[in-house]
């Protein structure tokens, strides 16, 4: 049985210092809202080098993840059978393999049955009555989220975002030639909806791209209210809501906050997400649910990929049938909970006073607010130098008034190297401030 000082430590309550014993943690504050807003149109020299160092510094460390050589604090990519049912899927595919044909056979779209009606089913849960029949399996929720925008818009309008957001929006917009439009996005409730219908009405929006429970890299979980009041404003303004609902499943309280495609009746908000945080990352199994736009959505899918391979479907398909997926989850929720609450303490007892961290309510991503002062560029091309992979918050939000903030991933087991790597980072941002 655990200790009372164990139980502590792993709630985040206190913390161990070599030869000192258990301290309590300091209280972090709450994060700032200072989201900008408005189209990202600036071509300044001085904004044009920050995004080219910015862009520079992610290619760096995807690279050094590559090689394996490293601590990575940076990417929401959990790592190890401690988080994932390998051995489960293994044996089921082996089966599949054993006694069926899907090898010689080819996948059309929308994909396996079996995924698609498992998929309908888990959605009653997150408050969605969806139909298996529209139901369209794509490589990943990079797939179902581009396939959204190109049903939804065309090249040159205009698409809000929150932000700061997921990193990988802006490559994604600017490559199917969309008009990114930043949002204010308050950090523990989301969308700032006050202002919302003047900036759908002055920028022409045809579309927002919501990442409302988990979001990341933030953390908050959009209010019920907030979801039925967008949702209202979709169908004023008949503009498509293309919702990211990858961390919906991996909610961190004793309630689980339904999707806002819940609340749609007329089919303008579109719901995707992937089995790569909970079940196998290499599977790259996602899945979109385009509302008005499923034939558009189902149209571009024969047309690119044209179909996601049956024996990586119908595994997952079979594992959620079978059943231990529900039991899977509530072992990852609290696995995620509890590392959050020691990551939240260790940058709490590392990290310059005045730091402020977020708290998620879903996932594991961490949004810190550095002290003013502290440029996180350098500070993670400095952790680069010593292995240390951090994200800088920039990246999140293409604009320089974020740059003293880190996104940070407790999705990794978090080992002795893991905690001595935070606390270099801390030491290594308190070292701008001399």
């Amino acid at each position: 049985m655990k200790s009372a000082y164990q139980l502590l430590e792993d709630k985040g309550l206190i913390t161990a210092r070599t030869r000192s014993g258990y301290f309590v943690c300091d209280s972090l504050p709450a994060l700032q809202h200072r989201s900008p807003v408005g189209a990202i149109t600036d071509h300044q020299q001085a904004f044009i080098h920050f995004r080219s160092e910015a862009d520079r510094l992610l290619a760096a460390l995807l690279d050094k993840r590559q090689r394996g050589t490293c601590i990575d604090l940076a990417l929401a990519c959990p790592v190890g059978e401690k988080f994932y049912p390998t051995q489960r899927l293994k044996t089921i595919m082996t089966k599949l393999l054993r006694e069926s044909d899907v090898l010689s056979r080819y996948a059309l779209p929308p994909g396996s049955l079996t995924l698609r009606t498992q998929i309908a089913r888990r959605g009653l849960q997150l408050g969605m009555a969806l139909d298996a029949e529209r139901i369209l399996l794509t490589h990943g929720a990079m797939e179902a989220l581009s396939l959204a925008v190109q049903a939804a818009t065309q090249p040159g309008d205009a698409i809000g975002i929150e932000t700061p957001t997921f990193y990988s929006l802006y490559p994604l917009l600017e490559s199917l030639g969309r008009r990114i439009v930043s949002l204010p996005t308050h950090p523990q409730h989301g969308l700032c909806l006050d202002t919302l219908p003047s900036i759908i009405e002055q920028q022409a929006l045809k579309a927002i791209i919501t990442i409302p429970t988990g979001h990341n890299p933030l953390g908050f979980t959009m209010p019920v209210s907030a979801r039925r009041h967008l949702v209202e404003m979709a169908h004023r303004y008949q503009l498509a809501i293309i919702e990211d609902a990858l961390y919906a499943e991996l909610q961190l309280g004793d309630q689980q906050v339904p999707n806002i495609k819940a609340f749609d009746r007329e089919g303008w908000v579109m719901v995707c997400a992937s089995y790569g945080k909970t079940l196998a990352p290499d599977f790259r199994i996602g899945w979109l649910d385009a509302g008005r736009f499923t034939h558009q959505a189902q149209q571009l899918k024969f047309a690119t990929t044209v179909a996601e391979p049956l024996s990586i479907s119908e595994t997952v398909g079979i594992f959620l049938e079978n059943g231990g997926y529900d039991a899977h989850l509530r072992q990852l929720r609290r696995r995620y909970d509890r590392q959050v609450a020691m990551l939240r303490a260790l940058i709490a007892d590392s990290f310059p006073v005045g730091t402020r961290v977020s708290q998620p309510q879903a996932g594991f991503i961490l949004w810190i607010e550095l002290p003013e002062g502290i440029d996180a560029l350098m500070l993670c091309e400095a952790a680069l130098i010593e292995d240390i992979l951090c994200m800088p918050g920039a990246l999140c939000a293409r604009n320089p008034s974020f740059n003293h903030c880190l996104r940070m991933a407790a999705c990794f087991e978090i080992t002795n190297t893991y905690q001595n790597s935070v606390r270099r980072l801390g030491a290594l941002a308190a070292a701008q401030l001399i």
